[in-house]
């Protein structure tokens, strides 16, 4: 077995949702999912077969973010996985309706960080392990900090 670390490729601005699912259904099911989960979404979503013609699936309402999700998923090349790309919206916005896809399995990640994802190599193919999302921690939030991020949640819409 062999380990890789496949970097995310991005802009700053774009969301991502990384999974696993279990069958050819899952694009279009994760495409309904988010196409009504928010009103100003935009994403692009593909899923890679694990048996059959082994392709990577896509679907999406932004070319740009589909072909981003495509071309990742292929660098990544481990069957029944998933990756979304989303602008204008936070994952928190659409996990719960990708959460109820009957196909999904698990969501490694939602994240606008950067991300690497751990995949192991064997002869039948690749598989992820997990991710590593963002920068290790600094310290412990303060009072001054825990003001900056309640201000955030509240500024975003997320808090009351």
């Amino acid at each position: 077995m062999e380990l890789e670390v496949v970097t995310i490729e991005k802009p700053e601005d774009v969301q991502v949702i990384l999974g696993q699912s279990h069958f050819i259904r899952t694009v279009e099911d994760l495409h309904e999912a988010l196409a009504i989960s928010t009103p100003d979404i935009r994403f692009g979503v593909a899923f890679s077969e694990a048996s059959g013609p082994c392709l990577v699936r896509r679907s999406g309402n932004d070319e740009e973010l589909t072909e981003l999700a495509a071309t990742n998923l292929t660098r990544i090349a481990s069957g029944h996985v998933f990756i979304a790309f989303l602008r204008g919206a936070f994952p928190i916005h659409v996990l719960g309706a990708i959460r109820n896809v009957p196909e999904v399995c698990r969501v490694f990640c939602a994240s606008g960080n950067a991300l690497q994802v751990v995949v192991a190599r064997t002869e039948l193919g690749g598989g992820v392990l997990g991710v590593i999302d963002g920068s290790a921690p600094r310290g412990v939030e303060g009072a001054a900090d825990v003001a900056r991020r309640k201000e955030f949640l509240r500024t975003i819409g997320l808090k009351l």
